[in-house]
C-alpha cells in the first residue's frame, strides 16, 4: 500500500479513461502530469491542485517524446507511475484499409506506448521503484470481429509487448500492469466507417453490416469507466478493492470481458484437445 503521494503520468488525459484516471488519482492525493496531444483539450485541468499539464503526442517519436519526459520528470523530481492511455480506433474492412491504416494504428497503439514507457523507464531505473500501466483491450482476446482489424491488431500487440515488459523489468524491481477493458462509454464507438476511395463490391454487405454493429454499440456500454479506473489506482496504490489480492498479470474490467476472455480460453483448450495427436505428432523421429 502506498504511504507517501506518488507522482503519475497519464497520456491522453483529456477525456475517456484518462480523464477519469486523473479523478481518481487526484482523490487519494497523488500528484498528475495529465498530457494530451493538443495542450487546449486539457485547458479544463489549469489552475487544479496537484495537476500539471503538457501535450504529448504519443506518435511525435522516441526523440521528441524523451525529450518531453525529462521536462515532465524534473516537474516533481521523479515519475513514479505511467499510464499508457493513449489511443484510436479505426474502423473498416482490413483489404480495403490495407497496410497505411494499420501502420497508422500501430504508431498511436503500440509504439506510442513503447516510445512512452522507453522515455520514463530511465527515471524508475534510477529511482528503483516503479509501475508501467497499460490499457489494452479485450479486442486482443476477441478478434472474430469484422471491421476493426487494425484496432485489435494493435491490442493484440501491446498486450504481448506488456507481458514481454512484465518479465524483464522484474528484475528491477519495476511493475507492469496491463488493464483489458470491455466496452465503456470513452467515446471509442459511433465513429462509423470512413468513406473509401475504392471500395471492394464484394465486401458490400459485411461492410453495411460492421458499419451498423460497430454504430449500435454506443449507448448501450454497461461499464463505468469512473469505477474501471478507481480499481485500476487501488491496484497500483495497493489499496481499495486490490488489498489481499496478489499482484495481477492482467486485470480483466467488465462482464462482457471476462465473458469473450473464458470463451476463448475455453475454445482454444477445446481445439487443443481435438487435435491433441497432431500437435504432439509433429517432435522428431529418435
Amino acid at each position: 500500500m502506498a504511504t507517501t503521494p506518488l507522482v503519475w503520468l497519464i497520456t491522453g488525459s483529456a477525456s475517456g479513461f484518462g480523464q477519469c484516471l486523473v479523478k481518481s488519482v487526484l482523490a487519494r492525493g497523488d500528484k498528475v502530469v495529465a498530457t494530451a496531444r493538443r495542450l487546449e483539450s486539457l485547458k479544463h485541468l489549469e489552475g487544479t491542485s496537484g495537476v500539471s499539464i503538457r501535450e504529448l503526442d504519443v506518435a511525435a517519436g522516441p526523440e521528441a517524446i524523451t525529450k518531453i519526459v525529462t521536462e515532465i520528470a524534473a516537474i516533481h523530481g521523479r515519475i513514479d507511475v505511467v499510464v499508457n492511455n493513449a489511443g484510436l480506433g479505426y474502423a473498416g474492412l482490413l483489404e480495403e484499409t490495407g497496410s497505411a491504416l494499420l501502420r497508422k494504428q500501430l504508431d498511436v497503439n503500440y509504439f506510442g506506448v513503447m516510445d512512452v514507457t522507453a522515455a520514463v523507464l530511465p527515471f524508475m531505473r534510477a529511482q528503483k521503484s516503479g509501475t508501467v500501466v497499460i490499457i489494452g483491450s479485450r479486442s486482443a482476446w476477441k478478434t472474430d470481429i469484422s471491421g476493426l482489424g487494425a484496432y485489435v491488431a494493435s491490442k493484440a500487440a501491446v498486450h504481448a509487448l506488456a507481458e514481454t515488459l512484465t518479465v524483464e523489468l522484474a528484475p528491477l524491481g519495476l511493475r507492469v500492469l496491463l488493464v483489458a477493458p470491455g466496452a465503456f462509454p470513452t467515446g471509442i464507438y459511433g465513429q462509423g466507417f470512413p468513406d473509401r476511395p475504392n471500395p471492394i463490391p464484394e465486401y458490400d454487405q459485411l461492410r453495411a453490416l460492421s458499419q451498423s454493429r460497430f454504430n449500435s454499440i454506443s449507448g448501450t456500454e454497461k461499464g463505468d469507466p469512473q469505477k474501471a479506473m478507481n480499481a485500476v489506482v487501488d491496484v497500483v496504490r495497493g489499496e481499495g478493492v486490490a488489498r489481499g489480492h496478489p499482484w495481477p498479470a492482467m486485470l480483466v474490467l467488465g462482464e462482457d470481458a471476462e465473458r469473450d476472455f473464458r470463451l476463448k480460453t475455453t475454445r482454444i483448450l477445446e481445439e487443443l484437445d481435438e487435435w491433441r495427436d497432431v500437435v504432439r505428432g509433429v517432435n522428431l523421429d529418435t
